[in-house]
């Protein structure tokens, strides 16, 4: 009998920022059986961010569609989709020249502007989502175009009801690489270094985009009170991260002189390998409301870096219920600096968490377990002989 031919899976990316989409969707390719699965990339600049990120890591990258470009973190609404269907008859060629079977979205841009592409060509949809379970497109979109959903939390996925993807939904957690290890007292040498301050100096952590979502200001907020209360203790808030708007940074440097803690706050920048300078801290700050599943999060835990986050999104879910980190109210600065307090002054009890912690998301967000399952759920969508609907709500990979 003849072999069967590889599945082509077509990976659209609306947009030119690389954020957690893309890094959780490296993960999974790079563990696909290239026995059964054709990868493809296709950026929406040839020459940008995005279709560098995949060809460093030796992936196959088609030709860029330049088209409507939608707005980072921003809805999308009815005038922007309207203006995204110029694009159908290049997309929809792509799909037919390339043999596509699947289109896998990863993104609520991407969702917008290839959904109705991937359905009008014939091919499979699996609408892979990250965001707001109240998403306009989750709830409106969703339903009528999507084969599959796939969620990353059981926080993301859509609520049930008469016009709902939910019955087709699943919830797989995002992959991560748990074999990292990182030498935290290594790490933190080289922020002291970079820093130039004292050894004795408290290494408080935020990384991630400078976007409402994850709450920049109130971690400004958290770190004003934590200086008022304890005024004498050095104190280094490092704020890893860039915008996206060419200004949201210039005003959180101005708020901080506003606030009267421009000494204490480090605007250190986007950097590579995150997990590393994660290791340095003495603890991350994750004050983000409705964030789905945050990547810094997890990859704390795998290197042992303790946690204060807010109780909302994914939070509670990666961190199961505050057994492995702690949870504050949302929109709380004075909650959490002093859940930061208390784990500075239980320094035995905060690493003995933190060590727990690692072993769970190691145990959870394989990469292996993660690609498994897609891998699994791409077949679903091919085989024509079986039928196998996903309405079990709580069911997840966990």
């Amino acid at each position: 009998m003849k072999p069967r031919a590889p599945l082509t899976i077509c990976y659209p990316f609306t947009g030119d920022i690389v954020g957690g989409s893309h890094f959780s969707t490296l993960g999974l390719i790079e563990s696909l059986d290239r026995d059964r699965f054709r990868p493809l990339i296709v950026p929406q600049r040839s020459d940008g961010a995005i279709a560098s990120f995949f060809r460093e890591h030796g992936l196959e990258v088609e030709p860029g569609l330049a088209g409507a470009e939608l707005a980072y973190d921003t809805r999308v609404g009815l005038w922007q989709y309207l203006r995204t269907l110029a694009d159908l008859p290049a997309q929809i060629a792509l799909i037919h020249r390339l043999s596509v079977d699947i289109v896998h979205t990863n993104d609520g841009r991407t969702h917008a502007t290839w959904a109705l592409a991937a359905r009008l060509a014939g091919a499979r949809l699996l609408w892979h989502h990250r965001g707001d379970p109240k998403a306009a497109g989750l709830r409106l979109i969703a339903p009528l175009l999507a084969n599959r959903v796939v969620a990353v939390s059981q926080f993301a996925r859509p609520a049930e009801g008469l016009w709902s993807a939910g019955s087709r939904t699943e919830v797989v957690h995002s992959p991560f690489d748990t074999a990292i290890e990182e030498d935290r007292v290594a790490a933190r040498a080289d922020l002291v270094a970079e820093l130039g301050c004292s050894a004795q100096t408290w290494l408080v952590g935020y990384m991630g985009a400078f976007v409402a979502r994850k709450r920049p200001f109130l971690f400004i907020d958290a770190v004003v009170e934590l200086v008022c209360q304890h005024p004498a203790r050095p104190i280094a808030a490092l704020m890893f991260g860039e915008d996206y708007d060419g200004k949201t940074e210039r005003a959180l440097v101005t708020y901080a002189r506003r606030r009267g803690v421009s000494h204490v706050v480090r605007f250190m920048g986007f950097r590579r390998n995150g997990p590393h300078w994660l290791a340095g801290c003495d603890l991350l700050m994750v004050p983000a409301f409705g964030e789905p599943f945050g990547r810094t999060l997890i990859e704390a835990m795998l290197v042992g870096t303790p946690i204060v986050a807010t109780a909302s999104g994914g939070n509670v879910e990666a961190l199961r219920d505050g057994t492995l980190g702690t949870l504050v109210p949302p929109d709380n600065a004075v909650a959490l600096a002093n859940a930061c307090h208390r784990l500075r002054s239980t320094p035995q009890q905060a690493a003995s968490v933190a060590q727990r912690a690692a072993a769970d998301a190691r145990s959870r967000f394989g990469i292996e377990r993660h690609a498994s399952r897609i891998m699994a759920i791409y077949t679903e969508m091919l085989d024509e002989t079986r039928s196998r609907p996903v309405s079990d709500s709580s069911r997840a990979t966990t």
